[in-house]
């Protein structure tokens, strides 16, 4: 017989309780690099130098590609960026912005087909004034929702469930990707 079982103590770690717990390992890379990570190389600039899954990117084309946010409001939250350094939509090529769009069109497609999402929310948000988080280099959201996805966390614990890690996100959608 155990201590805890002996004594009838249930504070011990182990011991089920009433809380839930929220695990997002993915998130330390961000904690520990800080805000300069994104001032001091461009993310998306950086990113299809490195493997697919280094770079966390699910599909390539002619003058744009789509990879993962590292920081998603939802699983399977997608940007697609032109490789072009270019800060704002209307600094695109005809060319560029023809590929976002086809890009973000397959983007959804594939989001429905493997997560079953029920509608998506698509934006570009220019400059910091704006809300881009990294507003140097152009980039469209294509955040998927759910019927049921909206709870307190985000409002009162100022917090996202995330299910599924990056790494298998990625690998799906790439899998599902024409």
């Amino acid at each position: 017989m155990s201590g805890t079982e002996a004594t009838g103590d249930t504070s011990f770690a182990g011991v089920p309780d009433a809380f839930q717990r929220l695990w997002t390992p993915h998130r330390m890379a961000y904690i520990q690099a800080g805000p300069q990570v994104l001032r001091d190389d461009c993310p998306f600039c950086a990113a299809p130098t490195k493997s697919d899954v280094d770079g966390l990117i699910v599909a390539r084309g002619r003058t744009a590609y789509v990879l993962l946010n590292l920081f998603p409001y939802n699983s399977g939250h997608l940007l697609v960026c032109p490789y072009r350094h270019v800060a704002t939509y209307d600094q695109a090529t005809a060319e560029e912005v023809a590929e976002i769009g086809e890009l973000t069109q397959i983007g959804m497609r594939v989001l429905r087909e493997v997560s079953r999402c029920d509608g998506f929310n698509l934006g570009m948000n220019q400059g910091a004034v704006a809300g881009a988080g990294v507003d140097e280099h152009l980039h469209q959201h294509i955040v998927p929702r759910w019927r049921a996805d909206s709870n307190f966390f985000p409002i009162i614990g100022r917090t996202k469930a995330l299910p599924q890690l990056l790494g298998d996100v990625r690998e799906a959608l790439s899998a599902a990707w024409p």
